[in-house]
C-alpha cells in the first residue's frame, strides 16, 4: 500500500502533513511512503531528510498512484480527480468551506477523512489536529502583540523609573486562548482572559491569570466547544466587557464554533474605547472574524490609532512544530486502520464504521457523502 504525501499548493501554507521522524511509525506496518520532492522545504525537512528516514522521493506526478494521500489543506477538485477508485485521502476538509473538493471525493470514489470531524474523546486525542494547531496559535498571537505593541510585556525596574507591564486580555479560553494566557503571561504581562463556559475558570486561574466573570448564561457546548449565542445574549456580553477591554494594551480573540461563521466579540464602538497605539489580534478572522473590521493577512489600523492583526494560516507561520505536531495527527489516525503486514501478507486499511473515531471522520466513501454524525 502506498502512502503519499504531495506539496501543498495553498498560498500561503507552509506545512508538510509528514515529518522524517514519523516515516518509520508507517514503513514499520508494512507501507511504501512517497514524498513529493520540495513538500518538505518550509518545514526544515530537505528530501535528503526523508529519504535517509526510509521514504521514496518522487519528482513526477505522485497521486495517480496513492492508496492514501495526507495532506493538510484538502486536495483540489482536480487532485480527487487523479485519484484511483477506493483511495483514501486524511487532510484538513471542512465540511462548509470545500464543498467542490467533497463532491470531486464522491465522483472519484474516494474515501475523505476530516480531520476538524474527528470525535473529541479521549481515545482519539493523539488523532486532535484542531487542538496541536490551536496550540500553535495561540502561541504565534502572544507573539504578534508583544511584537506590534509600543509597550514592555514585563515591568521592569530601571535607574530611569519603573516600567509597568502590559495588560493583557484574551477572549476565549480554549487551546488557543490558553496557550495565548500562557505564553503571554511567560513574557511577563499582566493576563486576563473571558470565555462563555465557566468551567475554564479554573484553567485559566491556573495559568496566573484573571478570570472575568460577566454573570450572564453558560454557554458550554458539546466536545468542549462553546454553543452559538443569541444576538440579545452577545449585545449584553459586548456590553459588559467594554470596559475591560477599553483599558487593555494588547486585546487577543480567540473564539470560535465549528462549522460556522466566527462569533462577532468586538464591534467597531468597543474599538474606539481603546487608547491608541492598542493591539488586537483576531485569529478567527479568516471565518468572518471576531473583530469588526479585521482582514485575513492584514494590519487594519483605525483611525484612533489602533492595529488590528487579522489572522490568516497562522499555525503554518511556526511550520517547524505545527508540522512536527500534525505529522504525529495523521500517523495515528492512518495507523487506527492500517492492518501491519504479516509474513506473506500484504499490509491492508480496514474501515470498520462500527469505530467511532473512523465514522466519525469519514467526509466520503463509496462514492456517496456521508451524512453528520
Amino acid at each position: 500500500m502506498r502512502v503519499v504525501v504531495p506539496k501543498e499548493i495553498k498560498d500561503g501554507e507552509k506545512r508538510v502533513a509528514l515529518v522524517p521522524d514519523v516515516i518509520n511509525k508507517l514503513t514499520r506496518l508494512g507501507l511504501d511512503v512517497v514524498i513529493e520532492s520540495g513538500a518538505g522545504v518550509h518545514s526544515q525537512a530537505t528530501d535528503a531528510d526523508f529519504k535517509a528516514a526510509g521514504a521514496t522521493i518522487s519528482d513526477s506526478e505522485v497521486l495517480s498512484t496513492a492508496d492514501a494521500v495526507l495532506s493538510v489543506q484538502p486536495l483540489t477538485p482536480q487532485q480527487m480527480g487523479k485519484l484511483k477508485k477506493g483511495a483514501i485521502t486524511v487532510s484538513f476538509l471542512s465540511p462548509t468551506t470545500a464543498v467542490d473538493s467533497i463532491d470531486a471525493a464522491v465522483s472519484a470514489g474516494v474515501t475523505a477523512f476530516s480531520l476538524e470531524l474527528v470525535p473529541r474523546i479521549s481515545r482519539a486525542q493523539s488523532m486532535d489536529a484542531l487542538t496541536s494547531q490551536a496550540l500553535c496559535a495561540g502561541y504565534k498571537a502572544a507573539l504578534v502583540g508583544a511584537e506590534l505593541s509600543p509597550r514592555f510585556f514585563p515591568m521592569l525596574m530601571t535607574a530611569a523609573g519603573t516600567v509597568t507591564p502590559a495588560q493583557v486580555l484574551v477572549l476565549g479560553a480554549g487551546v488557543a486562548g490558553l496557550q495565548a494566557i500562557a505564553t503571554s503571561r511567560r513574557l511577563g504581562a499582566v493576563v486576563s482572559a473571558y470565555d462563555v463556559r465557566p468551567a475554564s475558570a479554573d484553567e485559566v486561574r491556573s495559568m496566573g491569570a484573571t478570570f472575568i466573570e460577566l454573570e450572564l448564561e453558560s454557554l458550554e457546548g458539546t466536545g468542549g466547544y462553546a454553543r452559538e449565542m443569541t444576538e440579545e445574549r452577545a449585545a449584553k456580553q459586548r456590553e459588559l466587557l467594554t470596559p475591560y477591554i477599553a483599558k487593555s494594551h494588547v486585546v487577543i480573540t480567540t473564539a470560535a464554533v465549528p462549522g460556522r461563521q466566527a462569533p462577532r466579540l468586538m464591534t467597531q464602538a468597543m474599538i474606539d474605547s481603546m487608547a491608541p497605539g492598542t493591539i488586537i489580534v483576531d485569529l478567527a478572522a479568516e471565518t468572518g472574524g471576531n473583530v469588526e473590521g479585521s482582514k485575513p493577512g492584514e494590519i487594519v489600523t483605525t483611525s484612533g490609532g489602533v492595529r488590528i492583526w487579522g489572522g490568516k494560516d497562522v499555525p503554518s507561520q511556526l511550520p517547524f512544530h505545527a508540522s512536527f505536531l500534525y505529522s504525529r495527527n495523521v500517523v495515528n489516525l492512518l495507523s487506527l486502520f492500517t492492518v501491519a503486514a504479516k509474513e506473506g501478507e500484504a499490509v491492508a486499511f480496514n474501515l470498520d464504521f462500527e469505530d467511532e473515531i473512523i465514522n466519525g471522520a469519514a467526509v466520503t466513501h463509496g462514492g456517496s457523502r456521508r451524512g453528520a454524525k
